[in-house]
């Protein structure tokens, strides 16, 4: 084998200019755009982290909105079945009210039909009173004198 040491010591010494130039030239810049582009990932991990954390803080928020609104749909709906059973009482109110108006009207009506049967039935027991006591009496005292008496006995017994 024939090793000469100059020819090491030049081979030694290119491939030490050569890492020197690839490591000035290619190294260096390849590794500087592999950091820039390892820094840009880890830039895009961290704002998608930051938008998760907003958009996990803006579901919290429309969580609580929606509890909100479901707590005011829940109160309007409350405040909506008392104004209808307000509105049914006094509905009840007035139909009773009339009802007993009605009834009232009613029992006036009823007692001056009473008034005016008792009055008819007097006048109809004083002629047929009359026609008996013609009957059996068979003479005729004039009408208005009969009236009187048979008034003045059935008021009699009324009383009694």
């Amino acid at each position: 084998m024939d090793i000469s040491i100059p020819q090491i010591i030049t081979h030694a010494i290119g491939f030490l200019i050569t890492l020197w130039i690839l490591k000035k030239f290619a190294w260096g810049p390849l590794l500087a755009m592999i950091e820039e582009r390892r820094e840009k990932i880890a830039g895009e991990f961290q704002k998608i982290e930051d938008d998760k954390a907003q958009v996990d803080k803006l579901a919290e928020q429309y969580q609580a909105q929606l509890k909100d609104i479901d707590g005011e749909r829940r109160a309007r709906l409350a405040e909506a079945v008392n104004e209808g059973k307000q509105v049914a009482d006094e509905i009840k109110r007035a139909a009773h009210a009339d009802a007993r108006k009605i009834a009232e009207k009613a029992k006036a009506e009823l007692s001056m039909d009473v008034a005016k049967a008792k009055v008819q039935l007097k006048g109809d027991m004083v002629a047929m009173t009359i026609a008996a006591a013609e009957k059996i009496i068979r003479e005729k005292l004039d009408d208005a004198k009969h009236r009187e008496l048979i008034g003045n006995f059935i008021d009699n017994v009324e009383k009694a």
